[in-house]
């Protein structure tokens, strides 16, 4: 009966938040505790024990999780320290086992650690030894690095972006690690390093030019001989030394093919390169934009994406609508735990006068003077639409200025769906603009109904205006941070 480790850290950071995310971010379990976390939530080890549970030849030892659901600045070093002593003191307590699935990010980084996930593996081997197989599932906006393809066997990526595919990701993974441990398979991995960061609608995997290169990562996946492939296109806001597009193919005991397909999706990924940025408008624009659409139009602040690693405080489409005089009904929400603690003390129905916004980004936002009636006070807890699990943006209001509805969080939550509004009471359908804090607006949430999605150039350290950020420690040069980059790919091939 083989003997399965299982372990998680996730958590994907952006390094131009200038908020540094801490311990306290993370939900940590052990032991049995991770196995009950997941089960029940569309993630991946829930996928993972989808296959796992469905043997009566396989035991589980879940030792450690720290899930990081919201994404945030670059993690302390103190508290990269902490979580991966005890995700490494829970491997050395384990009992012997026959192989492991790790549940990793890519795109985590701390203060003194740019690649925590190569960190991880490379220790683990230490620990475990080097003939124990190690499969992990990795976010497709991980940032692929040597190190952690010379520590584990194989490699699995999601498949879709906006991402829907963490179970699948996860049942793809145990049964490749079955594989591995039956005999069956023996990987070899190519992967081809891309000087490109691409950011844009152009990269929804059901729509855009990017679903061409996971569908030709199916297709060697689901072949004869094809263990994993895909296209990891990092996190441009993740600036760390190894930052950049890879993509990989792992077979079973087939270096040519993988060299071969390896280079083929890289290639062709590299063709289509000045499609996959994002186009944008001016805030000036986007206002007159507003100002003159019927319906709902949706104002898109990826900017400013908690969910890819922003602080959330930005007042800049607010505040250029309110210098307009925009009079529609507006939507919005945003982090601010001062202008949150003023409307606790006046109470539901009181008048409070405080700032919103820059409370966290001071450098980029301005705090906006604001008078407002506080119409809802709340302990920021709730259960997403996107998942099922708890998001808590801690004590959270809702202040009525006028026309403007917002809801206020002391904390960051991902703002990629509808959640955050419709636990506190709004119903988007009844406003006529809304600012959605995210790089795309799914469907069955705002783009199915909304007149207009309007996609703005804002100030933010996740701005699709890739060169706006200003990079300083990733690979140079790089598209589209450098004129006249050249591609000359070469492959580098993984096997244990």
């Amino acid at each position: 009966m083989p003997k399965i480790l299982i372990a998680e850290c996730r958590q994907e950071v952006s390094t131009f938040n200038p908020v540094l995310s801490s311990y306290a971010d993370f939900t940590i379990t052990y032991g049995e505790d991770v196995l009950n976390l997941h089960r029940g939530v569309r993630f991946e080890i829930a996928g993972a024990l989808s296959v796992f549970d469905a043997r009566d030849d396989v035991q589980l030892v879940p030792t450690y999780s720290a899930l990081s659901i919201t994404s945030g600045g670059t993690l302390r070093a103190a508290d990269f320290r902490r979580i991966a002593d005890e995700f490494l003191s829970a491997i050395r307590s384990a009992p012997p086992v026959d192989g492991v699935y790790f549940s990793l990010h890519g795109a985590m980084a701390s203060e003194d650690e740019d690649d925590p996930e190569g960190y991880l593996l490379a220790e683990t081997r230490k620990i475990l030894g080097e003939s124990i197989p190690i499969v992990v599932s990795l976010d497709l906006h991980g940032i692929l690095t040597d190190r952690m393809l010379q520590h584990s066997d194989a490699i699995v990526a999601y498949h879709t972006y906006p991402h829907v595919d963490f179970i699948e990701t996860g049942v793809r993974s145990a049964n490749l690690l079955l594989k591995i441990l039956a005999g069956e398979a023996k990987p070899v991995t190519a992967r081809v390093f891309i000087p490109a960061l691409v950011r844009g609608n152009e990269l929804i995997t059901e729509t855009g030019l990017f679903g061409r290169s996971i569908r030709a990562a199916q297709a060697i996946e689901n072949s004869e001989g094809g263990l994993s492939a895909g296209m990891f296109i990092g996190n441009p806001f993740t600036d760390v030394s190894k930052l950049g597009s890879s993509s990989f193919v792992v077979t079973n005991d087939d270096q040519a093919r993988a060299e071969r397909e390896a280079l083929k999706i890289a290639n062709d990924f590299w063709v289509v390169r000045e499609k996959l940025q994002q186009p944008l408008v001016s805030l000036d624009e986007a206002v007159k934009v507003a100002m003159e659409t019927k319906g709902t139009v949706i104002l898109t602040d990826a900017a400013d994406a908690t969910s890819s690693g922003a602080s959330g405080d930005s007042n800049a489409i607010l505040r250029a609508l309110v210098e307009a005089g925009y009079q529609g009904k507006a939507l919005l929400p945003i982090v601010d735990p001062p202008a949150v603690e003023a409307a606790f003390k006046a109470g539901i129905g009181g008048i409070v006068k405080t700032t919103v916004g820059g409370a966290l980004d001071s450098k980029r936002f301005r705090p906006l003077p604001i008078e407002a009636r506080v119409r809802m006070l709340s302990d920021g807890s709730f259960v997403n639409e996107s998942h099922g699990t708890i998001w808590n943006g801690g004590n959270t209001a809702v202040l009525e200025m006028g026309n403007y509805t917002m809801v206020v969080t002391t904390r960051a939550v991902s703002l990629y769906d509808r959640s955050i509004f419709l636990a506190h009471g709004q119903d988007p359908h009844n406003f006529d603009a809304i600012v959605v804090k995210s790089p795309h607006c799914q469907p069955r949430f705002f783009k199915d109904w909304a007149a207009q999605i309007v996609n703005i150039d804002a100030p933010g350290s996740t701005s699709a205006n890739l060169p706006y950020l200003g990079h300083t420690h990733c690979p140079r040069p790089i598209f589209p941070l450098d004129n006249d980059v050249t591609f000359e790919p070469k492959v580098s091939i993984f096997r244990r």
